[in-house]
């Protein structure tokens, strides 16, 4: 009797504690290996870990303080109960350009800050052949290998601001979705933008969608990254029809705060950011409407009161946490 317990003691998944602190960073090679992002994370991408059931990567905003969004998303874990089970990952698109000043490791990347910069899948400033999407992609295939994470369920990847621009571009073009063997959700969470799929835009309350009435004093509404024209980096090697089918066959969930309404911290006030709605939760719900009713997708949009522009505030709420951590 002792041994049977013994033995099925010594056969269970050993349970290495989270790594909670801004110490638990690690690079992530891309390309031929000789240029790396860093990602803070909970546990190693490396290591096999028989307990981890899932995974949630936040993306940063603007600011790029991915340092913060990683206590962000622990802080969520920890209200969820998921910390032991959940391999948490914040990547850091550090820039060096076009007025971002974050200081670089040596081989690091240089995310382009501005045009169809890291939100969009831009190309590298100091590597021709790679991509932001192409980061996340390497971070995706880590995280499926059976040989590291043997009992990964699910994973969601959630985005914030400018990080919500990356995750609902991510979303339609990304080529490793299909390929993982573990199921992937994505959660946009008051971007400023969205790319619309052809060249109707919603009106004034975001109900109905039809031609866009100012697109001869705006040019540019219906260029990438607010429209599919005229693309560049990662999703220039994809069609049209390509970015449709994958956008409406994903799970997404646009998390929107309802007082997200006032034009603060990073608002695009462009023309063609405009032509989507007047602030982030009207363009939120607008754009989730537009998939939903043109191209029969079956996305979420989940309203969370009382939030603002405030990524804390949205990924702790009670709404949020059953998204984030959902039951493997």
């Amino acid at each position: 009797m002792l041994k049977t317990v013994f033995l099925l003691l010594f056969s269970l998944p050993v349970m290495a504690a989270p790594c909670v602190t801004l110490d638990c960073k690690e690079w992530v090679k891309l390309g031929d290996g000789t240029s790396a992002s860093l990602i803070y994370r909970s546990h190693p991408l490396t290591v096999k870990n028989e307990a981890i059931t899932r995974a949630f990567v936040l993306i940063h905003g603007a600011g790029r303080d991915a340092d913060n969004y990683f206590r962000t998303a622990v802080a969520a874990g920890f209200l969820a109960g998921a910390l032991e089970n959940t391999l948490i990952i914040a990547p850091r698109f550090a820039a060096k350009n076009s007025g971002c000043n974050d200081t670089l490791d040596a081989n690091e990347l240089n995310w382009p800050c501005s045009g169809t910069s890291w939100r969009a899948g831009g190309i590298a400033t100091n590597n021709e052949r790679l991509t932001s999407f192409d980061f996340m992609d390497e971070v995706l295939r880590k995280l499926a290998s059976k040989e590291v994470f043997p009992n990964l369920k699910a994973v969601v990847i959630g985005g914030h601001s400018a990080g919500g621009q990356y995750v609902t571009r991510y979303q339609m073009a990304n080529q490793v979705h299909d390929s993982l063997g573990v199921p992937v959700q994505y959660i946009v969470s008051n971007p400023s933008s969205y790319s619309y799929l052809d060249a109707t835009r919603p009106n004034a309350t975001g109900d109905v969608f039809g031609a866009f009435t100012e697109g001869r004093n705006c040019t540019t509404f219906d260029q990438w990254p607010y429209g599919l024209q005229n693309r560049v980096g990662y999703t220039a090697k994809l069609t049209d029809e390509q970015l449709k089918k994958q956008l409406a066959a994903r799970s997404a969930i646009y998390l929107l705060g309802e007082l997200d309404t006032t034009p603060l911290a990073g608002f695009d006030g462009s023309c063609p950011a405009m032509a989507q709605g007047a602030n982030r939760w009207l363009r939120g719900q607008a754009f989730g409407k537009y998939v939903n009713q043109k191209f029969s997708a079956k996305h979420q949009v989940v309203p969370v009161p009382l939030c603002g522009h405030n990524a804390r505030c949205i990924f702790t709420a009670e709404v949020a946490l059953p998204l984030l951590f959902p039951q493997p």
